[in-house]
């Protein structure tokens, strides 16, 4: 990490609290809220969640599993949602959110009437909203940790030892 954090304190807590106190609370009760308020099922939460992550770079993020009511996806989620395409592992939802991530963050005006049909065949306009928000916010939030280095500060334990 490059940035200047003061002694003592925490580097994530200080960059989103305190470096820019109109815009980074405000930011952090974006990004919170999406894990908080979602109605997705888990897994297609998650398969969107870790291809965003994936292709951020962001340590932290790829790492990261959501937890519902004491459940997590399996051990090797991850692979399959990198390969999402020709994954037997996930189902046509999982698939579908693993898609929309990859395009959104990559190929966005290449999102054609094609895909839309897809999405409409197993996605209410309601959860397309939905997951479009939470792909805006880890897209934008994982960037934003992984540019300036703060995913390397905040890794979960497990990825230390990889």
């Amino acid at each position: 990490m490059f940035l200047d954090i003061p002694e003592g304190k925490d580097p994530i807590m200080y960059v989103w609290g305190e470096m820019v106190p109109g815009i980074g609370p405000a930011a952090a009760g974006a990004a919170t809220s999406v894990y908080e308020h979602s109605t997705l099922g888990l897994r297609e939460f998650e398969a969107a969640r870790l291809r965003i992550a994936q292709i951020n770079g962001c340590l932290f993020c790829q790492d990261w599993r959501t937890e519902r009511d004491g459940v997590k996806v399996e051990e090797g989620f991850d692979d399959e949602v990198a390969n999402w395409r020709t994954s037997g592992a996930l189902d046509d939802r999982a698939k579908l959110a693993a898609e929309y991530a990859e395009r959104y963050a990559t190929d966005h005006h290449g999102i054609d009437d094609e895909f839309w049909k897809r999405m409409r065949a197993h996605y209410t306009d309601r959860e397309i909203v939905e997951l479009s928000m939470c792909l805006g916010s880890w897209l934008a939030f994982g960037r934003l940790n992984r540019v300036l280095g703060l995913d390397s500060v905040c890794v979960l334990p497990s990825h230390l030892t990889n």
